[in-house]
């Protein structure tokens, strides 16, 4: 089996964790999945920002563990949620790395979802 390649954000691909002062609601088929004050901003490289919402922020009551993972080795192994009961758009819509390698140790505990398999992530700012 090969082992598994870690490796460390640099200039040639940087990740940067800031918090969000917006408040970051999610919803999926008109129903809260997750609203927070308390989101986390990760951005990666190229790619397009993404919001870690807190665990305890997010109702898991509407969640379901799949047997889908994948691997970053920049983050580590991912685990991924469905939103239950809704359309099939939202399989394997949200994800989490449980136990993220130490340079993104702040997403501990927090979620993020696919913009594509959800309805709307809003963000709004504090007046």
């Amino acid at each position: 089996m090969k082992e598994k390649q870690i490796r460390i954000p640099s200039p040639d691909h940087p990740i940067s964790i800031q918090r969000n002062p917006a408040r970051v609601v999610v919803s999926v088929a008109g129903r809260v999945v997750a609203d927070t004050r308390n989101a986390l901003t990760l951005r990666e490289a190229a790619y397009p920002p993404v919001q870690y919402i807190p665990g305890e922020d997010v109702d898991c009551s509407q969640l379901e563990r799949t047997d889908h993972a994948t691997y970053c080795p920049y983050k580590g192994d991912c685990s991924y949620y469905s939103v239950h009961a809704v359309e099939k758009k939202s399989v394997n819509a949200v994800w989490s790395y449980e136990d993220p390698f130490p340079a993104v140790e702040q997403i501990r505990g927090h979620v993020a979802f696919y913009p594509d398999r959800v309805d709307e992530i809003a963000e709004q700012l504090p007046t």
